[in-house]
């Protein structure tokens, strides 16, 4: 008997490994299908077209920007500090470049991660039993409302704050007893470094230990004295909440003195001026949020501008889906409060705090937001909702013993229809047409999803299909600033763009691209004062607007004093960008400044070695000093880069040393391909291509001012010299039109 008494003690217990293995794969197995996805929606601003993402930064500018890019000190600036989410897509872009698989496949590593931590704070927290902790996992991977925040590229942060957001539940209240207490503080600044719901994680860990240790609190309230146990919370309470205070400080002042900045369009509950309406609203969509926790089935990447309706009165029927919804939550605080003595039922308690907790900071009720209802924000909160469920299932499993067979069968038919809703979902982030489509059969009525799809049919070269969203855009939302510019870059009628230019900046004072637009349209009309005027208002209204300095440039002319001023600003403004600085330095060549013209396109050189246009500008300057071994090393280096970029092997110095010599002994012939921007290498030619639909800038500002080459020396170069070789495109010049595509 000692000998199976010490036995049955030796036994472990069950590993938890075989649940977390089958968790994880479900999660994975869910998503597979969203690996091929492309670029969407938020995913262009925040990674493709974000400089922290792409390295040309440097890694501490993701510390002093937001999670657009946009410095804090900006007042454009979204206000959103989220840098180690930043740092895991300069992570993604360094190791595999801009290849979107490998950034879904990063989030649906996180996911699965989640998953598996969220089925570990069932075990050991929740004290679910195994089967139930299972079932729970499960369901959190399969859950539709997670789609947008796992196939959305850009919904990592909320992937990663969970991530770690549960790691810091598990350090503060582990199943070996101990309280690791900085730990889980530390944990808790990564998760609000992730994203900003984060900072609930030391609320949630305070509110739950207040839970656990309410009788020996009570206890010491009721006789007035100190026990260890109370002394020992009391410890932690001031621990926790001292790092929060310092971390809301921190988060304060990176706020630099303003607010974020959102448009009636963004969040028009917040915008309107009855507080009766506001309360009405609101309530409703924290309710509407709970429901589609509950029932996934319209789902939308975007909720805006007339998706939900005000409710303006008490008669309005969606009042009674709110009460019915605050009347549970009233019930389930009510049990927690109960539960507060005998803690019998932990899952309801953690369940609830879960659900409200995380989902303070989107209810508009600390802070006002930029969106009405984002599903990217219930992943964390999609927890609670989790627990609470499952909870109930486990309820009716042991009551119901009898009907076990059909509770199974409800949970089978349950996970089945979240995979499956799921794996659809995934479809529609493919592209950004189909996500797109999606949206409009979902919500018909949302303005804002007509105009997006207006601009995807724009750039997709259907320009006739695209005004018509941009009128249907602006039927639902008369004051849809950009909706107006968009269209006016669109239409023929110049009288027509006008009107909808102004439009555009009577809605919106601050819009920068109706300015610019507007400026162009009145230069195109010869209206040479009213475009400089809104050019120069376009500068006052954004700094950094680089193409308003270009136009305004072209519109004084290249014999005007202050196109140097200008030229020279737009080449600080991007130094990483050789375009401008080839630019400048061909106006100072044809005023006949050599030397800074040269310096300029060494510093073009330098950002991009084969850059073609400030490589014929260096040679040019070069030639006419007569500096032929300096010329000879530019171009064999030149043409070396291009042929390893292109897979091909160097060609021997001595191949171009001849042809050098050749060139040489036939200097007469050398004089007609000084007037044109042609350049013989032995048996090889480069011409910039003459069969662009726009002019470059930099033939406008530089070679169209300065070279004057007859047609008959163009015909006679063009005919000796027979291109061999593909150029590089130039870069195009700054276009007619802006549109406007980033809300």
């Amino acid at each position: 008997m000692k000998r199976r008494a010490l036995a049955t003690q030796g036994k472990k217990a069950p590993s938890s490994w075989p649940i977390y293995s089958l968790v994880s794969t479900v999660a994975v197995a869910c998503y597979l299908n969203g690996l091929n996805g492309d670029f969407v929606h938020d995913d262009i601003p925040a990674v493709t077209l974000n400089k922290d993402v792409l390295a040309i930064n440097p890694i501490s500018h993701a510390f002093k920007n937001d999670f657009w890019g946009t410095p804090m000190a900006d007042l454009a600036s979204h206000k959103s500090y989220r840098p180690l989410t930043i740092l895991t897509f300069r992570a993604n872009f360094l190791c595999f470049g801009l290849q979107p698989v490998w950034f879904h496949a990063t989030n649906v590593v996180l996911h699965a991660t989640a998953c598996i931590l969220f089925t570990r704070v069932c075990l050991n927290i929740a004290a679910f039993k195994p089967p139930f902790a299972t079932l729970a996992g499960l369901l959190f991977a399969t859950h539709p409302i997670h789609t947008e925040a796992v196939t959305g590229i850009v919904g990592r942060a909320d992937v990663l704050a969970c991530v770690f957001f549960l790691v810091s539940l598990l350090a503060y209240h582990g199943h070996d007893g101990k309280c690791h207490i900085w730990i889980s503080v530390a944990l808790g600044g990564l998760s609000m470094l992730a994203k900003e719901t984060g900072v609930s994680v030391f609320l949630l860990n305070l509110a739950y230990d207040f839970y656990r240790h309410w009788p020996a609190v009570k206890k010491t309230i009721v006789e007035v004295r100190w026990n260890q146990e109370t002394q020992q919370f009391a410890n932690r309470a001031a621990k926790v909440l001292t790092s929060l205070g310092i971390l809301l400080a921190i988060r304060l002042a990176l706020l630099q003195g303003s607010l974020p900045k959102f448009s009636q369009q963004d969040n028009p509950t917040a915008f309107h001026p009855s507080l009766y309406v506001r309360v009405l609203t609101f309530c409703y969509l924290a309710a509407f949020n709970w429901w589609l926790l509950l029932c996934p089935a319209t789902l939308s990447h975007d909720w805006q501008m007339g998706s939900i309706p005000l409710v303006t009165s008490l008669s309005d029927s969606r009042n009674l889906m709110t009460c019915f919804f605050f009347g549970v939550a009233a019930l389930l605080v009510i049990r927690s409060l109960c539960d507060f003595e005998n803690q019998k039922h932990i899952p309801v308690v953690l369940g609830l705090m879960l659900l409200i907790l995380p989902f303070l900071p989107a209810a508009n009720l600390v802070v006002t937001v930029g969106f009405v209802v984002a599903e990217r924000v219930l992943y964390i909160p999609s927890l609670g909702c989790t627990l609470l469920v499952v909870y109930g299932i486990q309820v009716l499993w042991t009551s119901y013993s009898k009907h076990r067979q059909t509770i199974v069968c409800c949970v089978m038919l349950l996970l089945t229809t979240n995979c499956l809703r799921t794996v659809v979902r995934n479809r529609d982030w493919r592209s950004r047409e189909s996500l797109l489509r999606a949206g409009l059969m979902t919500l018909p009525h949302n303005a804002k999803m007509h105009y997006n799809y207006a601009n995807f049919l724009r750039d997709s070269a259907r320009p006739e299909l695209a005004k018509s969203h941009y009128h249907r855009a602006l039927k639902l939302w008369p004051t849809y600033a950009s909706a107006h510019n968009n269209l006016g870059t669109l239409l023929g009628n110049e009288q027509e763009a006008e009107q909808h230019f102004l439009a555009a900046i009577r809605y919106s004072a601050d819009h920068v691209n109706a300015h610019y637009n507007l400026g162009q349209l009145y230069r195109k009309l010869n209206r040479t004062a009213e475009s400089e005027h809104m050019l120069k208002r376009c500068i006052s209204l954004e700094p950094r607007f680089t193409p308003a300095y270009i136009e305004l440039a072209r519109l004084r002319g290249p014999n005007d004093r202050s196109v140097n001023n200008l030229l020279k600003k737009v080449a600080l403004l991007n130094p990483r960008d050789p375009y401008y600085s080839t630019i400048y330095g061909h106006w100072l060549l044809g005023k006949g400044d050599n030397l800074q013209a040269l310096q300029l396109y060494w510093r073009a050189l330098s950002v991009c070695t084969s850059y073609q246009e400030a490589m014929f500008g260096a040679s040019k300057i070069l030639r006419k000093f007569g500096q032929s071994s300096r010329l000879f090393q530019l171009i064999t280096r030149w043409q070396s880069i291009l042929r390893i970029r292109r897979g091909e092997p160097p060609i021997s110095p001595h191949v171009y040393l001849h042809g050098w010599q050749l060139k040489s002994e036939l200097s007469h012939k050398a004089r007609a391909y000084d007037n044109c921007s042609t350049l013989l290498l032995g048996s090889r030619c480069v011409q910039s291509s003459n069969k662009m639909k726009k002019i470059a800038p930099s033939e406008e500002l530089g070679n169209k001012w300065t070279r004057q080459t007859s047609n008959k020396t163009k015909y006679h170069t063009m005919k000796q010299c027979k291109v061999q070789q593909k150029l590089h495109k130039q870069k195009p010049s700054t276009p007619l039109m802006v549109h406007h595509f980033l809300d």
